[in-house]
């Protein structure tokens, strides 16, 4: 079976960027993905489109086509005192943030500057080219349960 929209994958992979530091891995065939749903960057899901198991690639993908170019627009100067005071904010130092429009994302302490506090909420790899090792491991048909959730349900069905 070929990986397509409603499909199941399982993959292995190995991300680098472009300097060849290993930033992320998955080896065990547990990185399962309901095809089609945006569970995973385009970049990756365009390449592995059509692929079935045993199959391995190697892609890069641009920043654009992965976590999309860093933005000024992302980055945010926040009073101190709209962080608890029993924390210790230090640069590198990430946390969840909400917009006005009720979407969370991860924010990152870029620095911080006399009582204001730099914060980055562009993703951390975004700017960034990614380089894919990829082993299909398996494809399967997704169950109508998890096409009605729009994700991928472990063995035994759903947890939630």
């Amino acid at each position: 079976m070929q990986i397509k929209k409603n499909t199941v994958a399982s993959l292995n992979y190995v991300l680098k960027d472009d300097e060849d530091n290993v930033l992320d891995q998955s080896d065990s065939g547990n990185f399962a993905y309901l095809v089609g749903t945006g569970q995973i960057i385009p970049g990756l899901e365009n390449a592995v489109e059509g692929k079935q198991a045993g199959d391995q690639l190697n892609v890069s993908i641009m920043a654009v086509d992965a976590y999309g170019e860093r933005t000024l627009e992302k980055i945010q100067r926040v009073p101190q005192t709209m962080f608890p005071q029993d924390v210790d904010i230090k640069p590198g130092m990430q946390f969840e943030a909400q917009a006005s429009d009720g979407n969370v994302s991860i924010a990152t302490v870029d620095s911080i500057d006399g009582d204001v506090v730099v914060v980055d909420h562009n993703h951390p790899l975004a700017g960034k080219n990614l380089h894919f090792e990829v082993e299909v491991v398996d494809v399967r048909e997704a169950s109508a349960e998890e096409l009605e959730h729009g994700h991928v349900h472990g063995p035994g069905g759903h947890h939630h």
